[in-house]
């Protein structure tokens, strides 16, 4: 997978984390955007199906600090829940991270490193759509 390699040459991490941290942020951007747009994601970014199936699962459950952060969330309304909503979707994916055996501020190289990858691959159009998700 060529965002795969991008992430390893770019970053120094090493492929199983490249893969598990990559599905992660796709997994993000999955459930923040609507399935048409994350449709033309996938048909731009090779693999993105793949990446998806390496992310590191979630405890099911929903128990501890993600149980909770997501519970706090959940019960703010307007832009209070959006800001909360957007400090659990970190909380998790820099759990995920640490999973991989990665420092989770490996995040905010990722997601840059990713948009990059997605502008020389698909341009504009598709960028626009992940940084939404992203940011």
């Amino acid at each position: 997978m060529e965002l795969v390699q991008h992430l390893v040459s770019s970053l120094g991490v090493q492929e199983e984390q490249a893969k598990g941290g990559a599905g992660l942020i796709m997994q993000m951007a999955k459930s923040k955007l609507e399935d048409h747009e994350f449709a033309q994601v996938a048909q731009a970014i090779p693999g993105v199906s793949d990446l998806l199936d390496s992310a590191p699962a979630e405890k099911s459950g929903g128990g501890g600090l993600m149980g909770a952060l997501g519970g706090l969330a959940g019960g703010l309304g307007g832009g209070a829940g959006s800001a909360a909503s957007n400090v659990t979707t970190m909380v998790t994916l820099a759990a995920g991270f640490s999973k991989l055996g990665m420092d989770p501020s490996m995040v905010s190289k990722f997601m840059p490193t990713i948009l990059s990858f997605a502008q020389t691959k698909a341009g504009g159009q598709v960028v626009g759509i992940l940084s939404k998700a992203l940011t």
